[in-house]
């Protein structure tokens, strides 16, 4: 046996039969039909769901238009199922165990370039499905959004350098499928199954119009700046919107020297539109509670729950929660058993939202062992409905009152929607809805250190605590008080933002050492390129604004 270190210490091992059967360690299904005898190792793409009884090597796809409102899935022909190619990667192992630490490897290959690989999630799949599959029919693109991982897989792999690839023209694809088992390190085995084919990308035909730069019609609240930018980028950012490179962007508005630089509409999106951009309004919730603490309706952020809550008569209760704080929640590190990273998790917040009252069910929550209070961060959204629930009862009126006299209203923004929660709370979990201009306002206001015409609204002590460094979550990258913090490196040169961050693709940046804030909005929502084609968007907006 030959082994071989690769990336991420993922390693190969070499069998001597690459496609063929194996020996059974699990029983597996028959090979019973023809198509599948005369095509073990391979796979075949298909565009139209066809019965494997009826399948025949003329459905088989050699080329393959990419469009909108179309059809693609894979059929993978295997000489076993995945638990016996697993048991050769390590045979000590039980059944149960390789089903439960092994999956398969997809290699996506463009024009003899290997651009994304990705080791399933050891969870994807049933354990059935990988003792005995042996022929299996994988959606990668559905017009009916069909229910299929696959789907998922194919999104990750265009956002993930697909989409640059797959350029206009021909080209071709290959997929390899390959077992892997998560040990100490990623055993990785030998192709099991791969085809190819050729990919055609048309043209997209725009009307030009929408490429070339908006004009900025005169607005009471804004002055218009008349400093230059380059148009050629912008337009070439506007070209990539149209043609869906960039996709469901419906705004991006740069602000600079407090004044409108850019503004941008797409996709039915105008200056009047409200924009749901879902957890953006977490940061407003910092904002709240920084103003009833400056106000005095709140001491600090150090306060505890059992200041407001009698947490006794809660379920779970543990003297633990009596010392999380408001802080801990603003920084998403309180040992709460919530996590909404993980499905698996008791506060998730997807378990929340049919519950009866969002408040109940948070501090109904266990006490998570393994966490340590200010240093474990999990983004936690149940947390943040509980901020809302504490400033609600601090504050007179109520949270929605005080959010209009104390915020909305100084900034000169009358048009907004919240949702609620189910006891009727303005949600501070997100959805809150603004215009873009409006949003800008939000992010000039703490570029301005919390001054907005002459008034402080927001102390500046509490805007230099929202921006630290609370929480690293990877190398340059942290979380503050419900605002995150990136560093952007454009053409050699770093620029630091802060931000906050909702599901979609939805951000308001304000530039740490420039004077810029930028608001990007999309309805990308649930999707794998959401975010990511927000960071490749400020690659292509920082040298046409600050350079």
């Amino acid at each position: 046996m030959i082994r071989r270190l690769v990336l991420f210490t993922t390693i190969f091992l070499t069998t001597h039969n690459l496609f063929g059967q194996t020996v059974d360690f699990v029983k597996r299904d028959s090979i019973v039909y023809s198509i599948h005898k005369s095509n073990i190792g391979k796979i075949a793409f298909i565009d139209k769901l066809i019965p494997i009884e009826n399948f025949k090597e003329s459905d088989f796809l050699t080329s393959f238009e990419l469009k909108d409102k179309t059809d693609l899935s894979i059929r993978v022909f295997l000489g076993n199922s995945l638990t016996n190619y697993l048991h050769i990667l390590s045979p000590q192992l039980t059944a149960d165990e390789l089903a439960k630490n092994g999956n398969y490897q997809f290699s996506f290959i463009v024009d003899n370039k290997v651009i994304y690989i990705e080791n399933l999630n050891v969870g994807a799949g049933s354990v059935d499905s990988k003792n005995q599959k042996t022929v299996f029919r994988i959606p990668l693109i559905s017009s009916t959004n069909e229910d299929s991982w696959g789907r998922f897989l194919w999104n990750r792999f265009f956002s993930n350098g697909g989409q640059e690839a797959l350029t206009n023209g021909e080209h071709i694809l290959k997929i390899e499928i390959r077992p892997y088992l998560k040990q100490t390190e990623v055993l990785t085995g030998n192709i099991i199954a791969e085809g190819q084919l050729k990919i055609i990308v048309p043209e997209i035909k725009i009307n030009e119009n929408l490429v070339k730069v908006q004009s900025i019609k005169p607005n009471k609240d804004w002055k218009i700046s008349t400093e230059k930018f380059d148009t050629s980028k912008i337009e070439a950012l506007n070209r990539k919107i149209a043609t869906k490179f960039y996709k469901d962007i419906t705004s991006i508005v740069a602000i600079k020297d407090g004044k409108i630089l850019i503004e941008e509409y797409f996709n039915g999106a105008n200056r009047n539109t409200l924009h749901d951009t879902r957890s953006v309004g977490k940061s407003f919730a910092s904002t709240l509670l920084g103003i009833a603490i400056k106000d005095k309706y709140i001491k600090s952020e150090e306060q505890t729950l059992n200041e407001f809550y009698n947490l006794k008569s809660f379920q779970n209760y543990s003297p633990s929660k009596d010392s999380i704080t408001l802080k801990s929640l603003l920084t998403m590190s309180s040992s709460f058993d919530g996590s909404d990273m993980s499905s698996e998790s008791p506060g998730n917040e997807e378990n929340m939202y049919p519950t009866e009252n969002w408040v109940d069910f948070t501090l109904n929550l266990p006490i998570d062992q393994t966490k340590v209070a200010g240093k474990r961060w999990d983004y936690f959204t149940a947390g943040v409905v509980v901020l809302g629930d504490i400033i609600h009862k601090s504050v007179p009126n109520g949270l929605e009152k005080y959010a209009d006299k104390k915020l909305f209203q100084p900034l000169g923004i009358t048009k907004y929607k919240w949702q609620f929660t189910p006891q009727k709370v303005a949600n501070t979990a997100g959805g809150l809805q603004l215009s873009t201009l409006d949003y800008a306002k939000f992010g000039q206001l703490y570029k301005n250190q919390g001054v907005w015409n002459g008034k402080q609204i927001l102390s500046k002590e509490w805007i230099e605590k929202s921006f630290s460094h609370q929480i690293e979550l990877s190398e340059n990258e942290y979380y503050g008080y419900l605002f995150w913090n990136k560093t952007y490196n454009v053409n050699g040169k770093d620029y630091e933002v802060y931000y906050s961050s909702g599901n979609g693709g939805n951000r308001v940046f304000i530039f740490k050492d420039y004077p810029i804030v930028i608001v990007i909005t999309a309805t990308a929502y649930n999707t794998p390129y959401g975010h990511k084609q927000v960071d490749k968007i400020m690659q292509d907006l920082i040298p046409a604004i600050s350079e």
